[in-house]
């Protein structure tokens, strides 16, 4: 998986290509404006120049109007006194003022009049301009006039540089939260990690680190906790095989001088038995054969305790564990007639590679403790499983159970809570499970009573 490279790759575009893009953009959006407002000041001379040019026009044709109406060249037009309600605007407008002369644009401001009051009569005299509108051109220049003084009211530069900055800065930081968060994603489960290493190096092996991802930190997570499992479980062995060596050494000192006793007291009273005679002989041959059937049953308990501290060679080879699961329960069921055998079976068929000798000793040591635990009528359940490359066999029984004393001391030896127990079986079968690379241990029930889970690693 390579989640985290590419988001980290992702991250990495966003903050630098995205920004690149924007500010371009906004470079282009500011350049078209900067350009469009550096013709203000030229518009200012332009308008300045329209200014003066109308100025002079309206100058010029002014005083050619009134040379005009004074040398007769330009006829007049009269506005008697008796007609005054049929006069222009312009005309009773001139008269209302009481000026004696005026020159004032026409109407549509493309030529000039000029009124000359003559007693209670108004004499008109106009001339073109020639195409040229005054209205337009004072419309222009008003229009040019404003647009300056808004450039002028308004500091625009100032006011795109400070707006280019804030924009900047906002597309500046929006990267560098996201970057900031996804650091704190990055870096956070990584420092769990490496806290949860530093605990395991301290010796606290049952620390376990959360997971919640699954790119490659979380995967980093998962080889953690299985790693502080693996090492638990492997601390606890080491435990376990201490006290078995121990142990083992105990056996087979107490084995050596056992059978060096037994031995002679064995020959002896079986010599004592053979030679008596007589009216008692019946009585000491009754008593010597109790001494040597409880001698041969001291043997077969130091023979226990010879196998339990020696090491059998392992011979490793493929074994079917459905079948050899079948294999021991036949073999079990005739010695256990009120017992009741079910089976679950794994379907995908888990092989083993280990020594069946071993194999067979675990399971008949677990068959035939669930057999003796439960009551006549009872139910004895074997279950095969596999998963994620180890192989599971449980058995179930439907017995009382274990007391919470028989957990605690349930793998040790010579601890035994069964009528003629020796307390060296389960040991004996974990040790051997043990040696296989796996390991026995206690599972909740099916059936009400007891249950057990021998965990092997698979094929």
């Amino acid at each position: 998986m390579n989640r985290l490279r590419n988001r980290l790759i992702l991250v990495f575009v966003v903050a630098t290509l995205a920004p690149l893009l924007i500010i371009g953009w906004l470079s282009v959006s500011l350049l078209r404006y900067s350009l469009s407002l550096s013709s203000t000041q030229q518009l200012d001379q332009i308008s300045q120049s329209l200014q003066k040019t109308g100025r002079e026009l309206y100058q010029r044709a002014r005083q050619s109007l009134e040379k005009g109406a004074a040398s007769g060249t330009i006829p007049p037009q009269r506005f008697e006194a008796d007609e005054r309600v049929k006069w222009p605007i312009a005309v009773q407008e001139f008269f209302a003022t009481g000026e004696e002369s005026a020159v004032v644009p026409s109407r549509d401001r493309d030529r000039l009049d000029y009124f000359v009051r003559h007693g209670d009569a108004v004499w008109a005299y106009s001339t073109s301009l020639h195409g040229v509108s005054l209205r337009q051109l004072s419309d222009q220049y008003t229009a040019a006039r404003a647009q300056v003084a808004s450039a002028t009211s308004h500091n625009w530069r100032r006011g795109f540089t400070y707006t280019y900055l804030l924009l900047a800065a906002s597309i500046w930081v929006a990267p560098l939260l996201a970057l900031i968060y996804f650091a704190h994603r990055v870096s956070r489960p990584i420092q769990r990690l490496t806290t949860g290493l530093s605990q395991v190096a301290a010796g606290h092996l049952d620390y376990r680190v959360l997971p919640g991802r699954n790119d490659e930190v979380g995967a980093a997570i998962h080889a953690f906790n299985e790693m502080a499992d693996q090492l638990q479980q492997s601390q606890a062995r080491l435990v376990y095989m201490t006290r078995l060596e121990s142990w083992q050494a105990l056996a087979r000192k107490m084995a050596h001088e056992v059978k060096n006793s037994l031995t002679p007291i064995r020959l002896t009273m079986e010599e004592i038995a053979a030679r008596q005679s007589g009216q008692d002989g019946e009585f000491y041959q009754q008593a010597a054969q109790i001494v040597v059937d409880e001698v041969l049953s001291l043997e077969r308990r130091v023979r226990a305790f010879s196998e339990f501290s020696s090491e059998p060679p392992i011979s490793p080879k493929a074994i079917d564990i459905n079948s050899l699961l079948e294999e021991r329960i036949a073999f079990l069921k005739p010695a256990h007639p009120g017992v009741h055998y079910d089976l679950r079976l794994a379907p995908d068929q888990p092989t083993l590679v280990a020594d069946e000798d071993l194999i067979k000793g675990v399971l008949t040591n677990l068959l035939e403790n669930a057999a003796q635990a439960v009551e006549p009528g009872g139910t004895v359940l074997g279950v095969t499983a596999s998963d994620s490359g180890k192989v599971a066999i449980e058995v179930h029984d439907s017995g009382p159970g274990l007391s919470q004393q028989a957990r605690n001391t349930l793998f040790e030896p010579a601890i035994s809570f069964k009528r003629g127990g020796m307390g060296l079986g389960l040991s004996i079968a974990r040790k051997s499970a043990r040696l296989l690379g796996g390991d026995i241990r206690l599972v909740p029930g099916e059936l009400g009573g007891a249950a057990f889970r021998v965990s092997l690693p698979s094929a």
